[in-house]
């Protein structure tokens, strides 16, 4: 049977742009945007390094955290309205988030439905194999120069494999690491019968996709700013939607009687957020010039976008690469009253003093006095009166964890030997995660599509 593609506008909403980020406004798309899809986009690179280490403890883990949450709350009413999910809640473990989703349909008794995993964009054995000649994008050296243990490699698949799962009938489709916009460009391209190689088109849908990828980010959040930029009801903020033509005109606009607003100005800023270069946006899909775009405002909290151009996709992806750093151990001191500041000073010489006495290895060390110079040290301007009060942070990087715990803890016993202060302290010891980036060829990597079916 040959798919016609549709002539009426497509409807896709923004039902988060984080790991963490709230329930209710996706909930809220599901129920009252008339959405043909709606995408939960979930993962950073540092969000799916983490869920690496998860499933390294865990193999059934791996997956966000509230992916019950985000489906107990949304599904019913996209079962309901014929929404179909594109999420790349599956994080490191796409799979074990299908077989979830799956336990949901059927604890929900919104069978039957078919749930898509998407596979491949774990690339971890292959970078150990070719570390000796894979090029770190941020320094250029080698990937085997790079101190600490690799423990994950994910690779930003594009939109086709999302095309595949979709042209198969599924119902809901979760990835692991993929580009955020080619959750949104995927439905577009499957929908309208868009080529994968017509670059233009692909470049507007891109285009608009990126203006939604962030979620609440184009409604206004991040954009605040009183007395300069005023937003509405920011505490009940509206995530966007975009309402798509065939010939990749899009508005961007949000549910009525949500906080927020949608003007040029949020949208060119969102546009140009997070961007190298606006005339070369590199995607797994399209590489885009934005500078030919048009933000046209046609009506409240309505924007409509036209003039994305695209060129050739890449023919490399971009990988993103975990390893094992140490750790950090840290800690924080309130001081409050006359003389705080000085105080303060006092209780960093004696924990630096500490530190020399006890032989704790620190490879890197900061001290903050918050709310004096936390952000921009040196450059901060010095306060006309001394400060009444002062929170002191001492963080310091370790290779081994247990220098790590005495670091935290020599902060900590300030509370009964260093200078008077005003509250409890907080300490903490953490493994430290980081990140680099490396380019393969995208041959190397196999996407595949896993389908479950709930009766």
């Amino acid at each position: 049977m040959v798919k016609h593609p549709r002539t009426r506008t497509l409807r896709i909403g923004a039902g988060s742009s984080y790991a963490g980020d709230r329930i209710e406004p996706g909930a809220d798309l599901a129920r009252r945007g008339r959405l043909d899809y709606l995408v939960f986009e979930t993962l950073a690179e540092r969000t799916i390094a983490l869920a690496q280490l998860e499933r390294l403890k865990n193999p059934a883990a791996g997956f966000n955290e509230l992916l019950d949450d985000r489906f107990y709350a949304a599904l019913p009413a996209c079962r309901e309205h014929g929404t179909r999910i594109v999420t790349n809640m599956g994080a490191a473990n796409p799979l074990g988030a299908a077989r979830r989703t799956l336990e949901i349909v059927r604890e929900l008794g919104l069978g039957p439905m078919k749930v898509a995993a998407v596979l491949g964009d774990d690339v971890l054995e292959y970078c150990l194999r070719h570390r000796d000649t894979l090029a770190m994008m941020e320094s250029g050296a080698p990937l085997a120069s790079y101190a600490g243990e690799l423990v994950s490699a994910n690779a930003y698949l594009g939109a086709d494999v999302i095309v595949a799962a979709l042209a198969q009938g599924a119902d809901i489709v979760i990835t692991g690491r993929g580009g955020d916009c080619s959750l949104f460009l995927a439905p577009m391209v499957h929908e309208f019968g868009w080529r994968l190689d017509d670059w233009d088109i692909l470049a507007k849908g891109q285009t608009g996709a990126d203006m939604v990828e962030c979620a609440a980010n184009v409604s206004g959040a991040f954009f605040a700013d009183p007395g300069y930029k005023e937003v509405p009801d920011l505490a009940n903020l509206g995530y966007p939607l975009l309402e798509v033509e065939a010939d990749g005109t899009i508005i961007v606009t949000k549910l009525e009687g949500t906080g927020g607003i949608i003007n040029r100005a949020t949208c060119a800023e969102q546009m140009l957020y997070e961007i190298h270069d606006p005339a070369s946006y590199i995607t797994p899909d399209v590489v885009v010039d934005f500078s030919a775009v048009e933000l046209d405002e046609v009506g409240p909290d309505r924007v409509r976008i036209s003039g994305g151009r695209g060129r050739a996709r890449p023919d490399r992806l971009k990988v993103s690469v975990g390893v094992k750093e140490g750790w950090i151990g840290e800690g924080e001191l309130t001081f409050a009253g006359l003389g705080a500041l000085d105080r303060a000073k006092l209780a960093e010489a004696v924990v630096r003093e500490r530190f020399r006495i006890g032989g704790i290895r620190i490879e890197e060390l900061r001290v903050d006095y918050i709310g004096m110079n936390s952000l921009h040290g040196d450059a901060s301007p010095l306060p006309a009166l001394p400060p009444y009060e002062v929170r002191l942070r001492v963080a310091g990087r370790t290779r081994e964890k247990r220098d790590a715990v005495k670091l935290a803890n020599e902060v900590e016993t300030l509370v009964s030997k260093g200078p008077g202060m005003s509250s409890l302290p907080r300490k903490s010891v953490r493994e430290i995660l980081g990140i680099v980036s490396v380019l393969i060829p995208r041959e190397a990597i196999t996407p595949s599509v896993q389908m479950l079916e709930a009766g």
